[in-house]
């Protein structure tokens, strides 16, 4: 508009240009004012604002060459950074601003010196669908279903809000918008991730550790679980990097999540807290904090086109760098092809899953992890199954809280089955004998039903005929043999027996008072390495007096603890309740 004004003030001085508005150096150019402006040919004939207008879109469309006054000037710079890699817009500019870069690009490609350069205007192009309301509804004013996107960003943070809206469905997807989501998001990422990094800092600041890029446990040293875990890493920098340069943000997003919640926070961290807690900066203990530093470090860097602000906060906490260094100007995390060990990755699935069984079946049968069970059976379906559960037999053991895993053929001995005809399928075709044939069914044996479990069919005789049972023709229906539970996944079945002897209530019982007096630590504002004495009062049940004397070692180095006393005909207040018993205790800081 400047120059435009400019031109006009030199068509007025050289009188080839008639206005009325001549005596106003400010005169506005838009309509109405800019139809009082006549200019003069050099022929001498009036000219006028033309009345038609081009589509309001061109403009739009002329962005990528108006931005640099092209072809004007600056045609280097332009040809550097056309055509765009992305535009991002609403679904309804498909016909506006998407078709119109490229019918702009198209006419001007016409130009010999710029021939092929400029179509198409741009390479890729990701459309938003619309935000709709939880229940599908269009947002209305007048159905009061509108939320205020400036308030949910004030209450819940700028990066939760994205976060839920990109890993929620895919950008063209129209989403249902719905703030219960914002929050479990909120909590179950980035909450797990923050309390993952409060993890890390804390036991890093307890025990002075610093990041020594010069004296690194080497990699063939690393824990097997560390080797895990970078090779998780290094697959999802790999998978995450594919998503992006796909314009997947969602698939990038929700791998990233996954990673965080399911492998790093509650399988790796949770797993070796133990390495964190105790004794001096050991190889081990180094390792342990070199691994969970790179994976923080790493999730900050990917997760940062979609999270900035807290990609942010924890790539500048991770490296202790302050405001001095930013997340957004380092590069883009490299794939360590080296690190990726896929039958570890498929072993240690085989655990987390088993593991997951595990805990199920705890969980239907009211049995807490804190109470150990005596062992678990597995039958063995392959060589390389069996080679993959004996890699990682003492990690499940572990999480599990289960003595002994012992491996079995088959099922056989578990499990009680039997089967019954599918009258519905057989009932036309049998007629009068299908009577005579439930009875068959009924008496067949377990070796019968497992092989017609495995192969689909199976040679019965009716009658004196024979014929032929297939997929279908039977249904199977199985049955735990007493003081045993089963579950299955796929490939992997597991077996608990589910007897407890007195010793292993003991050790659930000195488990349960670890755990409450750990509470009682937290309630009375302790710190991680203050030591306390822990006494009990003599109670009438044996059980629980033994359970206290035979693990009173293991009581009181997991609750940092000095001394722990068994008193008789001393009144203690506090009160440790252990489902059906209780006990009363104190804890006094040392």
């Amino acid at each position: 508009v400047a120059q435009m004004k400019e031109e006009v003030q030199k068509s007025i001085k050289a009188g080839i240009m008639h206005t009325d508005l001549t005596e106003s150096p400010n005169f506005d150019l838009h309509r109405p004012f800019v139809d009082n402006i006549v200019l003069v040919s050099p022929s001498g004939k009036p000219m006028t604002r033309e009345t038609d207008l081009i589509d309001v879109w061109f403009d739009s469309g002329a962005m990528p060459y108006a931005q640099w006054h092209y072809p004007f000037e600056n045609q280097e710079v332009f040809h550097k950074n056309f055509p765009a890699d992305f535009i991002s817009e609403g679904v309804d500019q498909t016909r506006g601003w998407f078709f119109t870069l490229h019918a702009i690009a198209s006419m001007l490609s016409d130009d010999a010196d710029i021939n092929n350069a400029l179509s198409p205007a741009f390479l890729n192009v990701v459309s938003t669908g619309l935000v709709l309301d939880k229940d599908g509804e269009k947002m209305s004013k007048r159905k009061g279903n509108v939320i205020n996107p400036f308030e949910a960003i004030r209450n819940y943070g700028p990066d939760p809000v994205r976060w839920y809206m990109i890993t929620n469905s895919n950008p063209w997807d129209n989403l249902r918008f719905n703030l219960d989501g914002i929050t479990e998001v909120r909590n179950k990422f980035f909450g797990t991730l923050a309390n993952t990094y409060n993890f890390f800092a804390l036991y890093a600041n307890i025990d002075g550790y610093t990041v020594e890029g010069n004296n690194k446990v080497a990699h063939a040293d690393l824990t097997e679980i560390d080797r895990w875990v970078l090779s998780k890493l290094a697959s999802l920098v790999k998978e995450v990097d594919g998503y992006y340069a796909d314009y997947e943000p969602t698939k990038a997003g929700r791998a990233i999540q996954d990673f965080v919640s399911d492998h790093l926070s509650n399988w790796y961290v949770r797993l070796g807290r133990k390495r964190f807690w105790r004794g001096e900066m050991t190889a081990n203990k180094k390792a342990a904090y070199q691994t969970l530093h790179e994976c923080l470090l790493t999730v900050s860097q990917l997760m940062s086109p979609i999270a900035p602000f807290f990609g942010e906060w924890l790539y500048r906490s991770v490296t202790n760098q302050g405001a001095s260094n930013s997340v957004h100007l380092t590069l883009f995390p490299s794939v360590s092809e080296a690190a990726i060990d896929p039958n570890l990755e498929a072993a240690m699935d085989l655990a987390q899953r088993t593991s997951s069984l595990v805990h199920s079946l705890r969980k239907n049968h009211k049995l807490k992890v804190r109470q150990p069970l005596g062992r678990m059976l597995v039958p063995v379906v392959s060589k390389e199954f069996r080679a993959s559960m004996e890699k990682v037999e003492d990690l499940i053991l572990s999480e599990v809280n289960i003595k002994q895993l012992e491996y079995i053929e088959d099922t056989a001995g578990l499990v009680e089955k039997s089967a019954k005809p599918n009258f519905k399928k057989l009932g036309k075709t049998l007629g009068p004998k299908l009577k005579a044939f439930g009875e068959l069914v009924a008496g067949l044996s377990q070796t019968q039903i497992n092989e017609y479990e495995k192969t689909g069919s199976l040679d019965v005789e009716l009658d004196g005929e024979k014929m032929t049972l297939v997929t279908e023709d039977l249904e199977i229906r199985s049955e735990n043999i007493p003081g045993w539970v089963v579950a299955n996944d796929q490939e992997i079945t597991v077996a608990l027996d589910l007897s407890l002897s007195d010793d292993l209530k003991m050790e659930g019982i000195a488990r349960d008072v670890v755990n409450r007096v750990q509470n009682q630590r937290k309630d009375m504002g302790l710190e991680v390495m203050d030591r306390i004495r822990i006494r009990f009062s003599k109670t009438s049940n044996d059980l629980v007096t033994q359970a206290l004397e035979a693990n009173k070692e293991y009581i009181c180095t997991e609750t940092q603890a000095n001394s722990l006393e068994i008193v008789d005909g001393v009144a203690l207040e506090q009160v440790l309740e252990l489902d059906e018993l209780s006990v009363n205790f104190d804890i006094v800081k040392s």
